[in-house]
């Protein structure tokens, strides 16, 4: 059995939690509370998101004058519940912001190992399509492809998917090429491993904290991709909701019923900062060279 060495301290989960600034505690805690409410969505929702009362349209939320206490946040302009949506839109705007990340860097570190294996033809190939996707604006390449085929939820979640793989694909490629020169690649090389296991046992490990702070930072970025292309009505199709559908629905009674509004965008917001600011101090905690800034 090993031992501590004296004078080491083993530290506890409230050691961690001391050590991190205020606003990235606050952001990992408002990250836990999405993740909960769209975990519980079926639980914690008071009605129905799709349920429609046109008697009760366009109710303020309780803290204004004329609002009641069945709807918390008021109604839309077909009596909707929009707390009620927001719970949905939170769980389907996560959901496909998680799928599209991980389709992305599973993608690009894919196309990354390829590249750094093959090199000559391929290496160029896929360096060719690294620089177009980074040179096209994604919005353009997404508007296209959703436009001239019939969207489906599917084809939105793999369209989501195809958004950051560049980055993984040129971040895991220097690191292959890197580490397949390293002692241990070599050993196991010679010891006759596949390059498959080369690449996944041993290779990828290493390289794992690099592709998990990169997708803790295409995270926000993939959620304001699609509220975008909700917003334009080319993203997430009615009868489903997402928080980038719910402002574009909204945006038309701005001046006269603007929680439709406010109420998603300020969720969009403030996810968006909260995966933002963690990914940032996750890359600045697994960055040995960042440690001591």
């Amino acid at each position: 059995m090993s031992e501590q060495p004296i004078g080491a301290v083993r530290k506890t989960w409230k050691d961690y939690l001391s050590a991190m600034p205020p606003s990235i505690l606050i952001s990992a805690i408002w990250v836990l509370f999405m993740v909960l409410v769209a975990l519980l969505a079926d639980v914690i929702s008071p009605y129905d998101f799709k349920y429609m009362d046109l008697l009760d349209r366009l109710t303020p939320p309780i803290w204004l004058a004329g609002g009641e206490w069945t709807h918390l946040l008021g109604t839309d302009h077909l009596g909707r519940d929009v707390l009620s949506r927001i719970i949905a839109s939170i769980r389907i705007s996560l959901f496909v912001a998680l799928l599209g990340t991980f389709i992305g860097a599973v993608l690009g570190t894919t196309l990354g190992f390829a590249a750094a294996h093959f090199r000559g033809r391929v290496d160029d190939l896929i360096m060719i399509l690294i620089d177009f996707q980074a040179a096209l604006p994604f919005i353009i390449l997404a508007l296209a492809v959703l436009a001239f085929f019939e969207n489906s939820f599917l084809l939105f979640v793999l369209v989501m998917g195809v958004y950051g793989w560049e980055r993984y694909a040129r971040i895991v490629r220097g690191l292959a090429l890197s580490a397949s020169t390293s002692g241990y690649a070599v050993a196991v090389r010679v010891l006759g491993a596949s390059p498959a296991r080369i690449y996944l046992r041993h290779i990828l490990p290493n390289m794992a904290s690099a592709i998990i702070v990169n997708m803790t930072l295409n995270f926000p970025e993939t959620i304001l991709v699609e509220t975008s292309l909700s917003f334009l009505g080319l993203g997430i199709q009615p009868p489903l909701t997402s928080l980038g559908n719910m402002v574009g629905f909204g945006r038309d009674y701005l001046l006269t019923a603007w929680w439709i509004v406010l109420l998603p965008a300020l969720v969009i917001f403030i996810t968006s900062l909260a995966f933002s600011l963690l990914g940032d101090w996750l890359r600045d905690q697994l960055d040995p060279t960042l440690r001591g800034n």
